[in-house]
């Protein structure tokens, strides 16, 4: 049986019982686990670390514990818009350049510990909302993020997964709060629209 491990902030995490290590939350990983675990029966076991509120120093920080004692087959990160969000609201975020040495650090560490890990980058996203549209100039800078996120994946030959422009595609049918309740948090239906770009990418592995 192989393990897939879903890493991240409150994204990923999505309200998961941190009590239960079995618990997959209310978000895209579960829906991806019911997807893939009905396709697949045995076949894989789904594991969920992300954790509300992580910038990517506190992935950085839970390396050993969260990803390689796991020693996961597949695992995905979807990290960055708290290293945005926590600046503006408390002048504690991480600069892009400093969440490109943090990341490529992480994913060298990573693949060193367990080589024949493999491993997507989900690209992080922003749209506007309740809690985002009073800082939308700053929030540009989840542009920044993303744009080193596709570049650490191109730098080490992994899968990146774009998102940003797959929600800015859904505003078109529905409004920004559709998908995105306050402009980070998806609702079930953006946690329907990861789901759907996360198996896309997995079939790429």
């Amino acid at each position: 049986m192989k393990t897939i491990l879903f890493q991240g902030d409150s994204i990923t995490d999505a309200l998961r019982n941190k009590d239960n290590g079995e618990d997959l939350g209310k978000g895209y990983a579960f829906l991806v686990s019911a997807e893939l675990g009905f396709e697949n029966p045995g076949e894989y076991e789904f594991v969920n670390r992300g954790i509300s509120g992580n910038r990517i120093v506190d992935v950085y920080a839970r390396i050993k514990k969260d990803i390689i004692n796991l020693k996961p087959d597949v695992m995905s990160l979807l990290i960055g818009v708290n290293d945005v969000w926590h600046e503006i609201n408390y002048q504690n975020g991480v600069a892009p350049k400093k969440y490109k040495k943090i990341y490529s650090m992480l994913i060298e560490e990573v693949k060193e510990a367990l080589p024949d890990i493999k491993i997507m980058i989900l690209e992080p996203f922003v749209l506007e909302g309740f809690g985002t549209k009073e800082n939308m100039d700053k929030f540009a800078e989840v542009k920044e993020m993303a744009k080193a996120a596709k570049e650490i994946a191109e730098e080490h030959n992994l899968v990146f997964v774009p998102l940003q422009d797959k929600f800015d595609a859904a505003t078109k049918l529905a409004p920004p709060e559709y998908w995105l309740g306050d402009g980070v948090h998806p609702t079930p239906k953006g946690h329907e629209l990861i789901k759907r770009e996360w198996l896309k990418a997995f079939e790429l592995l």
